[in-house]
This record gives C-alpha cells, structure tokens and sequence, in this order.
C-alpha cells in the first residue's frame, strides 16, 4: 500500500515507537492521527507533523468508537490503523494482582479488538483497508519476568495472524511488528540484566518505523526488527526441548544479574 493521501490512525503515538511511526506516516503522505493517552503529548507530535491530535484511552471501546467517528468526520475513512498502545506492568503469577491482568488484558489485546470492530466493516465494504498490530517479540517467544505481557502480547499475534488468514482475499492487509528491544520509555535502562540478556540488538523508533514503512509498501505480514529474531525463532520451531532449556538458563543468568 502507498502511504500518501491515505487517512492513518497510531495509537500510543505520543512517544517512543508510535511517535516515530506517526512521523514516518506524514513524511510518506498519510493523514495522520495521533492517538494517546497523553494528550498533551499527542497534541505535540501532531503539531510538528501537521497531523491531528485525539486522546483517547484505547482500553475503552466507546472511547474508540468516538476517535473513529471524529477521524472520519474530519478526514474521511481510515485506510490504515495502526494498534500501537500498549503497557508492560506485571511480573509473575503469584505477586502480578488481578486488576493488572485486566488492565494489560484491555490496553495490549482488547484495544485492538475493539478498533478492529470499529473500522473493518467499512474497509470491508471498500474493499480495502490495512490493519497493523504491535506485539513483540515476548508474543512470539516470550518476556523473562513479565508474564502478563508474555501472554498478552501472544494474543495479539493470534488475532494477527487470524485476521490475516480471514480477510486477505476481502483485500484487508494485516501486519503484525514484533520487535525486540527498543530505545523507549518501555525498555528501561538499557544496563538491565533483560536489556543486556534478553532484549537482542537494541534499536531506535526511528529504525523500526522504517520499517513499518517497508512492510505497508510490500504489503508482509511479520515486520523483525533484527535478523536475530527469526533465527531464535526458527530455534524455537526447530527443538522446543532445547529452547526451553536454553530459555531457563537465560533466566538463570538474568536472576544472578539482578541479585
């Protein structure tokens, strides 16, 4: 897909790998709309683009239904939405309180259902449309300390990967970015025993909004933000024995760094 004159939505777009996105989109032609939380850091990022700025919180579908109604209002029909948003809190099963599950259960997945519900049926009626999706790699392998987002981020790359498979030949595009560690607020510092250990190479939101950028033009699903990553991977799918093995000596290593 072009990018230009397309009407685009990012989420979570106030910082960090949205706002890059956001940028990148406008640079190529898109109309952009910066969706955050934060709103006076959405309103920023669309200023210095010439996009526009609508808070939202993404874990409320309403919310979503109404940032969806004033995009088309004001710009036309969204030809690309961007499920950017998304939080890390949490830790293990046993200290991790139910409310956290939920919270990360309604940013990290249920945002995307809801935009999904809110804008597919009129891509579909077009006949086109193109639907991308955040989740990490933590979704494809998964994240050393941090189940809630393991297993949220999984999810995305479920419903992804669905998506993909139901309404490619409707001619929905659907790509699902799985990066590894990137410079942002997320990460945290990058001397931590999972940035050091666990996150892979670590690059810039500039890079991988890049690209995001490449893979809407060719239109690919899975968008590796290293080559790295599909080589653990295909370790993976190759000896799940052997991965989890090596996968809890890594987390030895990760618990010893952190003591």
């Amino acid at each position: 897909m072009d990018l230009k004159n397309r009407v685009a939505v990012v989420t979570g777009a106030a910082s960090g790998i949205g706002a890059a996105c956001a940028r990148a989109f406008a640079k190529n032609g898109a109309k952009v709309v910066v969706v955050d939380v934060n709103a006076s850091g959405a309103r920023a990022i669309a200023k210095e683009i010439g996009g526009l700025a609508i808070p939202c919180n993404v874990a409320h579908e309403t919310d979503i239904n109404a940032l969806v109604a004033q995009t088309e209002r004001d710009l036309g029909p969204i030809d690309v939405f961007f499920n950017n948003a998304g939080v890390a809190t949490g830790g293990d099963p046993l200290r991790t309180p139910i409310d956290v599950w939920n919270d990360q259960w309604q940013i990290n997945l249920m945002s995307h259902v809801y935009a999904v519900r809110a804008v597919l049926p009129g891509m579909l009626e077009r006949g086109h449309g193109y639907l991308l999706h955040t989740a990490s790699m933590a979704g494809i392998l998964t994240s050393q300390g941090n189940l809630t987002y393991a297993v949220t981020k999984h999810a995305v790359v479920g419903l992804a990967e669905w998506l993909s498979i139901t309404y490619h030949d409707k001619g929905i595009r659907v790509s699902l970015l799985a990066p590894l560690g990137v410079r942002t607020p997320m990460l945290g510092p990058t001397d931590s025993a999972f940035a050091r250990n666990a996150a892979g190479p670590i690059k810039e939101p500039a890079e991988v909004a890049e690209m995001v950028v490449d893979a809407i033009h060719a239109e690919r699903f899975l968008i590796l933000t290293d080559p790295i990553a599909q080589k653990w991977m295909n370790n993976k799918n190759a000896d799940l024995e052997r991965w989890l093995n090596g996968m809890r000596r890594l987390q030895r290593m990760m618990d010893e760094g952190a003591a």
